[in-house]
């Protein structure tokens, strides 16, 4: 990597109180902070990125990003998703496990981390919990997690074997692994495609109670009560569910779990346009849902926020409400839309957090620290559309919706994307 110098940076960094909202000029040396500084000259052969009202922050990480490669391309393949991830502001992402054949063996976990090595933004795979996600026997944990795996998740398949749930967690605590469980009861959702509530009773279009989810999160509770370990719950969208967590928490279980940040914005009253961009799972849930979620974030019982990036391709889209497939991209809108939402600190802060709970390795913004930065400017309104996209799949609820804040790139594993 080049030298560079960045000039006149506003840093967000609420951890450090020294440089928090500071403007100063950064020299990076060979991928390492050299300087921080109020004005540096530029030594010789030293990129200089100067931008209007540029602000800096330590790089942004996302705990749930779908690409499609190996088996589903047309999607997206790794190296265009993790570029789509660079200019989002992402230095980390979290991948999911719903690739065709899904990556339940060392093998997999070991061609997705050579698929990506020298990525810009890095990739940390979560392995499958069970044998081809399928939730009749347990997938090999241990192997992948010695090849790189940084959790277990069969992604969006709630496990309905409640001892299959009750053995993974058991045997995780030997290895210390992260298990995931995504809550959705089957029965009970049915052939539901949106929330259940006045929208979907006015369209016609069958729904998922609130219930489906809420059961599902009381009974793994009641199961990591029993069992001890490490459980997170991924992309929750009630306000129940944030109250059984909030009573875990207090218990003192190891818990966390994750909201998609489109389920902070979007109520369902949106689904009166039948647009099957907004068929996500789980659904858009009401108003109060949406309420209950922030104040939920605010008060610490949401653990971090996730762009939950699912790329589909027109066919799976162009279809009737009820056949579509579910899934929005999200990286490219993450910063622009909880922006809308949050003041920049909290916006921020809830973008760089998470990577703990994953083992990750986290930087700071201090000299001799590896740079690890997201560059982007906070202020700029704009609408989005699909030219502005990288994305190969360009199925975003926000197509065409007000944005606020632009990102540039990022600056990581010794390599500018901008």
């Amino acid at each position: 990597m080049m030298n560079v110098l960045l000039k006149n940076a506003t840093i967000v960094d609420s951890t450090n109180k020294n440089l928090h909202f500071k403007k100063r000029d950064i020299l990076i040396t060979n991928g390492v902070i050299d300087t921080i500084a109020s004005k540096i000259d530029a030594p010789a052969k030293t990129k200089i990125i100067s931008y209007k009202n540029l602000h800096v922050s330590l790089g942004w990480f996302d705990s749930s990003v779908s690409f499609g490669e190996p088996g589903y391309e047309e999607r997206e393949t790794i190296q265009n998703g993790l570029k789509t991830a660079a200019k989002s502001g992402f230095t980390d992402i979290i991948l999911n496990p719903n690739t065709k054949p899904v990556p339940d063996s060392s093998s997999a976990i070991v061609f997705l981390k050579n698929a990506s090595k020298n990525s810009t933004t890095k990739l940390h795979p979560l392995g499958a919990l069970t044998v081809n996600g399928q939730g009749k026997e347990l997938a090999e944990m241990y192997d992948m997690k010695n090849a790189g795996a940084v959790g277990f998740y069969d992604f969006k398949r709630a496990l309905e074997n409640s001892n299959l749930l009750k053995i993974a967690l058991q045997y995780a605590q030997n290895f210390d692994a992260l298990v995931h469980s995504f809550p959705l009861d089957h029965k009970i959702a049915g052939k539901g495609v949106v929330h259940e509530g006045e929208v979907s009773t006015k369209m016609g279009l069958k729904g998922i109670p609130a219930l489906a989810e809420e059961l599902h999160i009381a009974r793994d509770l009641h199961i990591l009560d029993y069992t001890g370990g490490k459980l997170h719950i991924p992309t929750i969208s009630t306000a129940n569910s944030v109250k059984l967590i909030a009573a875990a928490k207090k218990k003192g279980m190891d818990i966390s779990c994750s909201v998609a940040i489109h389920n902070l914005f979007v109520s369902d009253e949106v689904l009166e346009e039948y647009d099957t961009n907004y068929k996500v799972m789980p659904p858009l849930r009401s108003k109060k849902d949406i309420k209950a979620l922030i104040k939920g974030i605010k008060d610490g019982v949401i653990d971090f926020v996730c762009s939950d990036h699912i790329p589909m391709n027109i066919e799976e889209k162009r279809v009737e409400f009820d056949n579509a497939s579910c899934g929005s991209a999200g990286l490219e809108t993450a910063f622009a839309v909880l922006n809308q939402i949050f003041d920049l600190e909290t916006t921020i802060t809830l973008l760089t957090k998470g990577r703990e709970r994953y083992q990750l390795e986290t930087t700071a913004i201090k000299e001799g620290e590896a740079a690890s930065l997201t560059l982007f400017e906070p202020k700029e309104e704009f609408i989005f559309n699909k030219n502005a996209m990288v994305s190969a799949s360009k199925n975003s609820m926000f197509l065409e919706k007000p944005m606020k804040g632009r990102v540039f790139g990022i600056i990581s594993n010794k390599q500018i994307l901008i």
